[in-house]
């Protein structure tokens, strides 16, 4: 078993979802966005994100759609 487009795609996937997850635990204790590597994930998240959150209605000042976004993630990971 070697190395598949489908290996690939999840491996994929899965880098993404660790992205948003550190993207939201950073910004519990960097919500500036001043650091490194915070910086570094805003850039790996933003273009994933920024359109979901655009879609997604406000609601009282959470932002759901890193939620949304590791959702439809493990989704599409279930479908390889």
């Amino acid at each position: 078993m070697g190395f598949t487009p489908q290996l690939a795609a999840d491996l994929v996937l899965q880098t993404l979802w660790f992205v948003v997850l550190g993207r939201v635990l950073i910004s519990w204790v960097d919500p500036a966005g001043s650091g490194r590597i915070a910086r570094l994930l805003i850039e790996l998240s933003e273009p994933i994100l920024g359109p979901i959150r655009r879609v997604l209605p406000t609601t009282g000042g959470l932002d759901w759609s890193p939620l949304l976004v590791m959702v439809l993630l493990q989704f599409l990971r279930g479908l390889l």
